[in-house]
């Protein structure tokens, strides 16, 4: 019988991370990203977008050695947490934005495939060209997830050897100023975060495969913030270089600068390829596998959670991946892509802070071993909201509208964890935050409440008979405790709440009905 492949916390999770993080976005948008906003505003661009990342890899690890992380990754974190509806909601917007993500790779490298060999590089030739890579990769996945990471080495080496053939590399002619201000006429600080934003993303890669790791709780901590870091340090020291050594104009208008920059500019040619190529399977791999977890949940059809083999692959939904990337493709406009994964994803980790946040203020039983002040996820997931309104508020309200009603669907499905959640949590909290405040002030005649604690017998008309009467003292304001003395069972005790009217329900079994008033 074939052995379970597991990964470690290099092949499982820096591995693909990192080379999500230097993919499509380093080498085909950076470059312009300088020449259009300059060396200080893409510093502060990186910075923003690295708050971001670096307050959700911090809650992410944090949540990671608190619980184990199932299968799902970010969508297991947020609904063990928030629960089904909600995490069901932001499940489904990341693999929507994961599959997505897999099309703006695969066009990031039909463009420069076909202008590295000559080709007319329009929306029919990277139809057809993105296609065919997108059934290869998919090939590839199918045959072994194992063959995939391990092609991920090879890329990893490529993208070494192209960044340091950049680095010994210059431009001819030389520029005759650096690069610091934003150009005159050039595109909005919005739009060219909005662009950039997807570069930082791929620190998720490592943490979708997590049913896949021998140790997820040591894994993701080390892998996920190692990723960050080598990331922020790449791009930050490669837009230093392309505004002090690359004129403007090559930076905003020449696609090939890198190729004309590096000492061999094969060596680009190889880290381009594969780093698109290596960020495509990194989404192809963690996408089915966000829809199989929540598959498994019973938010989509349970056919979408079947496994093959002893990894449990997760083949019928890597079809639905690749029917959404293809579409993706079809598509063929790589900005217009980014800008609808930055918004996913600045959603998925607004949520992922909210959650470490709650589970630090709630729950008792969170006891992380990788502790981080709870202002961290707070900042992450204000600065999240902010970027997303700032980005394209259209957009924004238009995908709220969205989730907000693929959350009431979800609601009234009515899912549920043996596990719980930790909304018992909260409103433990908040009932005991306004009890202690309540007993701290004086009561005042204007805000009196009734409070009505009522015992009878059992019998759907005395039931009725006394609701009645209650309804008129307490008309939606006060509340009624309803205790029925019987020894008969009732059934549900919820279904005789009514919480609309302020009506709690208790069943007492009495030995003697006087001792159990008194």
């Amino acid at each position: 019988m074939a052995q379970e492949t597991k990964f470690g916390t290099f092949g499982g999770v820096f591995t693909p991370s990192i080379l999500t993080i230097l993919g499509v976005i380093m080498y085909l948008r950076l470059p312009w990203v300088v020449g259009n906003a300059g060396l200080y505003a893409t510093l502060g661009i990186i910075a923003v977008a690295h708050v971001v990342s670096v307050c959700t890899g911090l809650s992410i690890s944090s949540i990671a050695t608190d619980k184990k992380v199932g299968a799902g990754g970010p969508y297991y974190i947020i609904s063990r947490s928030l629960g089904l509806p909600i995490g069901g909601t932001l499940g489904l917007a990341l693999f929507v934005g994961l599959a997505f993500s897999i099309s703006l790779y695969v066009i990031g490298f039909s463009e420069s495939f076909l202008a590295y060999w000559g080709w007319e590089v329009n929306v029919t030739t990277i139809r057809i060209c993105g296609t065919v890579v997108l059934i290869a990769l998919t090939i590839v996945t199918l045959i072994s997830t194992s063959l995939a990471i391990k092609m991920q080495y090879v890329i990893f080496a490529l993208i070494i050897v192209s960044l340091v053939s950049i680095g010994f590399g210059s431009f001819d002619p030389p520029p005759t100023e650096v690069v610091t201000t934003p150009a005159e006429g050039g595109e909005s600080l919005a739009v060219i975060f909005g662009i950039f934003f997807p570069a930082v993303t791929g620190f998720t890669a490592g943490v979708n495969m997590s049913g896949d790791l021998k140790d997820p709780k040591k894994a993701i901590p080390g892998g996920t913030i190692a990723a960050i870091l080598t990331g922020l340090l790449v791009y930050v020291g490669l837009a230093w270089y392309l505004a002090v050594r690359v004129p403007r104009e090559a930076l905003m208008n020449d696609p090939e600068v890198l190729l004309k920059v590096a000492y061999f500019d094969w060596a680009v040619v190889g880290g381009i390829w594969g780093a698109t190529l290596s960020s495509a399977l990194g989404s192809i791999l963690g996408a089915p596998r966000i829809l199989q977890a929540v598959s498994g949940d019973g938010i989509m059809p349970r056919f979408l959670a079947k496994g093959v083999g002893p990894s449990n692959e997760p083949r019928n939904a890597l079809v639905v991946a690749f029917a959404i990337g293809e579409a993706g493709i079809l598509i063929a406009e790589l900005d217009a892509i980014a800008r609808i994964v930055s918004m996913v994803f600045l959603a998925t980790y607004g949520f992922l802070n909210i959650s470490c946040a709650i589970e630090s203020l709630v729950s008792p039983d969170f006891r992380p071993a990788f502790k981080i002040p709870r202002a961290v996820s707070w900042v992450g997931a204000v600065t999240c909201i902010l970027l997303m309104i700032q980005l394209d508020l259209l957009a924004m309200l238009a995908s709220t509208v969205l989730l907000a009603g693929l959350f009431l669907i979800l609601s009234r499905k009515q899912l549920t964890l043996d596990a719980g959640d930790a909304w018992e949590g909260v409103w433990s909290s908040l009932v005991r935050s306004g009890l202690w405040r309540l007993s701290r002030v004086t009561s005042q005649q204007r805000n009196w409440r009734p409070n009505i604690l009522a015992f009878r017998t059992a019998g759907e008309a005395k039931r009725d008979e006394l609701r009645a009467v209650a309804s008129t003292f307490i008309v939606g304001n006060g509340i009624l405790t309803d205790v029925e003395l019987s020894n008969e069972e009732p059934g549900e005790e919820a279904e005789l709440d009514d919480p609309d009217m302020g009506v709690f329900f208790e069943h007492v079994p009495p030995l003697d009905v006087y001792e159990t008033i008194a």
